[in-house]
């Protein structure tokens, strides 16, 4: 690999949090953040929301209802968050590990497949189509964004939620594209086992030496500037 052994990863865990303010203090971080600020990754749950990339079509959104539709800067199309889900975002310098944008993807779809290969459940990539799948259907979703070589946005989990909002959008727009999620595959419904594991995953792929931190939905950089919240 690429990645230099050991780096730390401040590892913050947030539990189920509101969609829009994570995603601007996603920006603020990655906006501020210096050469020497350490990489981070922010593990959550959200409340109902579908999310919108920055190329991706209305006509995927087929009858949201109460749930917001939110139009970001991400890749890829629409795709839904709610609880029961691991969302996990990957603050990450690429520039500094020397990762590419493609070897990110296949990195962050691989500690997905492992992490499911924990609990003996058998998950590919599919050619063409970010994620990963188990038997046809998408267990786990990714869309992403790179500003100045660092990344955020990132990957959405499924491990024991109510799966219905995705009938009501064509998933990372395919139309009739099946959706699973853990609990249906023989793994667990506790989303704090399956993190434990999915972290270390992670940080096998890039090098990194997990660090637990706390969960401050806007932390300071060590750069002297910091993340402030926004109204």
């Amino acid at each position: 690999m690429d990645a230099v052994t050991g780096r730390p990863l401040l590892v913050r865990r947030f539990g189920r949090i509101p969609y829009r303010p994570v995603l601007e203090a996603m920006r603020r971080f990655t906006d501020a953040r210096g050469e020497d600020t350490p990489d981070e990754l922010w593990l959550l749950e959200h409340d109902p929301v579908f999310t919108l990339g920055q190329a991706g079509k209305d006509e995927h959104v087929l009858a949201p209802g109460d749930i917001p539709v939110v139009r970001v800067e991400r890749g890829g199309q629409v795709t839904y968050h709610g609880p029961g889900q691991i969302v996990g975002y990957p603050l990450i310098d690429l520039r500094r590990l020397g990762v590419g944008v493609r070897d990110l993807v296949c990195r962050l779809e691989q500690a997905l497949i492992d992490t499911l290969g924990h609990w003996n459940i058998e998950a590919v990539r599919r050619p063409g189509a970010p994620g990963v799948y188990v038997a046809g259907a998408k267990v786990a979703a990714l869309g992403l964004r790179v500003r100045r070589g660092c990344t955020f946005h990132g990957l959405a989990f499924n491990v024991d939620m109510d799966l219905e909002p995705f009938r009501r959008i064509n998933p990372c727009g395919y139309q009739g594209l099946a959706v699973t999620q853990m609990l249906d595959l023989g793994g667990p419904g506790s989303l704090s086992a399956v993190e434990d594991v999915l972290v270390a995953e992670l940080a096998g792929q890039f090098g990194f030496a997990p660090v637990p931190a706390a969960a401050e939905l806007f932390p300071p950089v060590d750069n002297g500037a910091s993340v402030a919240a926004s109204a």
